[in-house]
C-alpha cells in the first residue's frame, strides 16, 4: 500500500463563518488604562487588565504524601 493510497484529503466545503466582532474604537474599562481594544476582543478589558480565569480541572488529583 503506497502513501497516496493511505492519505486522502478533501478541500473544505461550505461557507466559513465570519469571526464575531465588537464595536471598533472601544477603550479598556480599567481605571487609568487608555488601551484601544481590537474589534476581535469582545471583552471590556485589555489583556493586561482582564480578570484571571482558572481552567476547570478534570480527572484524579495526585495524592499527597
Amino acid at each position: 500500500m503506497t502513501m497516496s493510497e493511505i492519505l486522502k484529503a478533501t478541500r473544505p466545503s461550505g461557507r466559513s463563518r465570519r469571526p464575531k466582532t465588537a464595536e471598533p474604537g472601544r477603550v479598556c474599562a480599567a481605571e487609568g488604562c487608555d488601551t484601544v481594544l481590537s474589534k476581535y476582543n469582545r471583552s471590556e478589558f485589555c489583556n493586561v487588565h482582564k480578570p484571571v480565569r482558572y481552567p476547570r480541572l478534570r480527572g484524579v488529583l495526585p495524592s499527597e504524601g
